[in-house]
């Protein structure tokens, strides 16, 4: 499937079928789950970050009653009461959502709580978008479940203008400038990100190079296979070796300088080993502009 053909998938595998306002509207999400709704949902349990920080973005402060535990931003997420998917869904019922926002893992892992709020009425939506394509659909499906279309699109005026602003400072850094780059997703299992996640379309928006470009996606995920082999066969071209750090990564430089094997790498024996917070390169949010600065200022701090 071309580039092209991927990205019209995802964008219209999110989408929103809609009538005239005030009538039935319906949402397929990413569990192949048809959602219908007449009115925008007003008392919101979200169980994945991401989506907490994007509703936050859509001014749903009053809306939102609850959020997942790890992981919580912004600051006024903390106040809300904590939820989680291992809890009963007693406690779910009790809170009186009307919509409880979830991602597949979650569906996967622990379909009787999904089977049990929908049994007591409360609508379950899934969404995880891989791909900046899919994520502005993403957060135009966020805006109408909510009634905050324009806030949407405004999300997305102002994520393409910092792309821009960012993009115009890497066409001033010269072709024979450019950085190689590996960037570890998962230190233990020496898995990297797939071509097409949000984390590689930071680092390439930065201005790196992606060494792993051919690692093989794992599942419907961000996360690709490569392994210790493949890295150590290209040691020599990496010249920034780039980590992400937080509840998937727990890892530190000094953890990286000394993995067996690793002395053949470039940029290991440089010191040229950085870490970033996953919450800024793995999460589809508008922080994902940050994180794609900070890469920039990594790899061309002179600039």
């Amino acid at each position: 499937m071309s580039k092209t053909s991927k990205s019209l998938f995802f964008t219209l595998f999110f989408v929103l079928f809609f009538v005239p306002s005030g009538h039935a509207a319906t949402l397929v999400d990413a569990d192949g789950r048809s959602v219908n709704f007449s009115r925008p949902f007003c008392r919101i349990i979200s169980l994945y970050p991401a989506h907490t920080e994007n509703l936050f973005s859509l001014g749903l402060d009053e809306e939102i009653i609850g959020v997942s535990r790890n992981g919580v931003y912004p600051e006024a997420a903390r106040k809300k009461d904590s939820f989680h998917y291992r809890e009963d869904a007693e406690k779910f019922i009790a809170a009186r959502p009307d919509l409880v926002l979830v991602r597949p893992m979650i569906s996967r892992s622990y379909p009787k709580l999904i089977g049990q709020l929908e049994k007591a009425g409360i609508t379950v939506v899934s969404l995880q978008p891989t791909s900046v394509e899919s994520m502005f659909a993403y957060w135009r499906n966020l805006g109408e479940l909510t009634g905050r279309h324009d806030a949407a699109e405004k999300m997305i005026r102002d994520f393409e203008k910092g792309r821009a602003e960012i993009s115009a400072k890497v066409s001033a850094v010269p072709s024979d400038q450019r950085k190689n780059v590996y960037f570890e997703a998962i230190h233990p299992k020496m898995k990297t990100f797939a071509p097409s996640s949000l984390a590689i379309f930071a680092l390439e928006t930065a201005g790196g190079r992606n060494v792993a470009a051919d690692a093989v996606r794992v599942r419907n995920s961000n996360i690709g296979y490569y392994g210790k082999e493949r890295i150590l066969a290209k040691g020599s071209e990496i010249d920034v070796f780039l980590a992400q750090k937080g509840v998937m990564n727990k890892i530190s430089i000094e953890a990286i300088r000394l993995e067996p094997g690793f002395m053949a790498i470039k940029a290991v024996r440089e010191g040229k080993i950085y870490l970033i917070d996953e919450a800024l390169v793995s999460r589809p949010t508008l922080r994902l502009l940050e994180g794609i600065r900070k890469i920039f200022g990594i790899l061309y701090p002179w600039r």
